[in-house]
């Protein structure tokens, strides 16, 4: 039973809601159920949801068929997650966080011949809408669910959405274990169904055609390029976009993707217009439509179907864009783009090595993103570096007066500390790594990686100068203080409790203690009436 009071509490931690959109001769493509029925989806949402959640006619997908979109929240009213949610986010990567102003939709998709119904096919999608980026778990759970509800229907959705309701939140750093329709979902430690991650795609499986790019793609995303990739199928589409996406961890994606969009989104004239530069987003799509459409993006990806088994398949060729012509493209990578670093011909050797000795896919994966995890980290080193020395000393962090400023981030002084400690120090890989830093100053994804370390400074400098005051001689400081400067204490020292309470600095029990104390201690020294206006009966 859920908890009284707290309706689908747990539930909403994991997931929005489930939707269920069919094909109804009227209407063409609809949606048929949402459950829990009274979580609200605005009309944009609703439309999005109905023809995101279906392949385009001509991708001819029959039998089963599984894939992911992702949408922007058009307003309407969020259900309130439970108390824990905004905390469980905290100690969560940043590419692993929910995001605040989209949505997530993981479709299983069922079209088979039935001649009971008029148009002579079954179609129907089930869709789980969350803000949670975990694709492998989501579409896992879709796996067991999707069969049985195809069959059973809407009972079995309420059954499995109790269940949900159900499991614990999903705190980082946790094996957890998910309990649905007989089966325990379970993650690090073996069990019926184990998955390593709650996110991580077959990396391999998915740029097994563009192998031989895969450096130069990491630099489109790095940068946040505009990239249109063209799929036979919303399954390949929408696993590529997030496989490139994914390849800049640790580093949070800062820019817009869209892993399976169609010309009926409500933003396709926002990203197909040609009145201003293409905007910074990745674009999954399946309608070769869209190669007339985006003639002008600097990059497209066309992809084939992808291959299984045997040697590496044939590698899609770097062409120009010029050589672009319309509908009848082959695959290729489409871009005046030339890479900054210098390729990597003892990866591919491995890869290619590991495909002609049979190794798993898993272990291929593990080789592809450790290259890549490693070729991130090199780049991000010297800038974490730079930014820590910007920090002002501890001894400076004086108890009574205002903390010193984080020193402001000098573009050139940067440039000039990698003769010292750049990425040559962890890396290889020879190229113009300085022309590759002077044009991710450029990106939002130097913008959206500055804002944070920032962030994450300034509330440092907070902690560090509220231990100060902590460690100090309050009784002293207080004794020539008027009373407004004492209150204004008391105010500062209050504010502060309540930020770090709510997980904001990351200051130790005993040092929140000591300020509680110190409080308590300075409304003492009060004269009566001011302490009543302080703490209130």
């Amino acid at each position: 039973m859920r908890a009284p009071g707290t309706p689908w509490a747990r539930f909403s931690a994991w997931l929005e809601c489930v939707c269920v959109v069919t094909f109804d001769l009227e209407l063409g493509q609809a949606l048929e159920l949402v459950y829990p029925s009274d979580f609200q989806l605005t009309d944009k949402e609703k439309s999005s949801i109905c023809y995101l959640s279906f392949p385009d006619s001509h991708s001819g997908c029959l039998g089963d068929t599984q894939f992911s979109f992702r949408i922007r929240q058009c307003g309407g009213q969020r259900r309130p997650g439970h108390a824990g949610e905004k905390h469980g986010d905290s100690g969560a990567p940043a590419s692993l966080q929910r995001e605040p102003a989209h949505y997530f939709g993981y479709v299983y998709f069922r079209q088979v011949k039935d001649s009971s119904v008029k148009r002579g096919y079954f179609q129907k999608s089930l869709v789980l809408l969350s803000r949670l980026p975990f694709v492998r778990l989501f579409q896992a759970l879709l796996g067991l669910v999707a069969p049985e509800f195809f069959d059973k229907l809407a009972p079995c959705l309420e059954a499995v959405c109790n269940e949900i309701d159900q499991w614990p939140a999903p705190a980082p750093g946790r094996t957890l274990s998910l309990p649905v329709m007989g089966v325990v979902l379970q993650t690090l430690l073996p069990a019926p169904v184990v998955l390593p991650s709650v996110h991580e795609l077959d990396l391999f499986r998915c740029f097994r055609p563009v192998l031989a790019h895969v450096q130069l793609l990491w630099e489109l995303m790095l940068l946040g390029e505009p990239l249109l990739v063209l799929a036979p199928s919303p399954a390949v589409s929408s696993e590529m976009v997030l496989a490139l996406t994914s390849c800049l961890q640790p580093l949070k994606f800062c820019c817009d993707y869209r892993p399976y969009f169609t010309i009926h989104d409500s933003e396709f004239k926002e990203f197909t217009t040609r009145t201003q530069a293409p905007p910074n987003v990745v674009l999954g799509v399946t309608n070769p439509f869209f190669i007339k459409t985006l003639q002008h993006w600097p990059h497209i990806l066309r992809v084939g179907e992808p291959k299984t088994s045997g040697d590496l398949p044939k590698q899609v060729k770097l062409k120009k864009p010029s050589r672009l012509k319309t509908l009848d493209t082959k695959p290729g990578l489409y871009t005046a783009y030339t890479a900054h670093l210098h390729r990597d011909k003892a990866l591919f050797r491995r890869l290619l090595k590991g495909l002609q000795k049979k190794r798993p896919s898993d272990v291929q994966t593990a080789v592809l993103r450790r290259h890549l995890l490693e070729l991130t980290q090199s780049f991000i080193i010297p800038l974490e570096h730079y930014m820590a020395s910007l920090m002002p000393l501890q001894k400076g962090i004086v108890p009574w007066k205002t903390p010193p400023q984080i020193r402001p981030f000098r573009q050139d002084d940067f440039l000039q500390s990698l003769e010292r400690s750049g990425p040559q120090l962890t890396c290889v890989l020879k190229g113009d790594w300085l022309g590759l830093y002077r044009r991710f100053f450029k990106s939002p994804h130097f913008d959206g990686w500055y804002r944070q370390r920032r962030r994450e400074m300034a509330q440092k400098l907070e902690a560090l100068h509220l231990e100060a005051i902590c460690e100090a001689n309050i009784e002293l400081w207080m004794k020539d203080k008027s009373e407004v400067e004492v209150v204004d204490l008391i105010l500062k020292l209050r504010e502060r409790l309540v930020r770090a309470q709510g997980h904001q600095l990351p200051v130790k029990e005993a040092t929140l203690k000591r300020a509680r104390l110190y409080i308590d201690t300075a409304i003492g020294s009060l004269p009566k009436d001011l302490q009543a206006v302080l703490c209130p009966p």
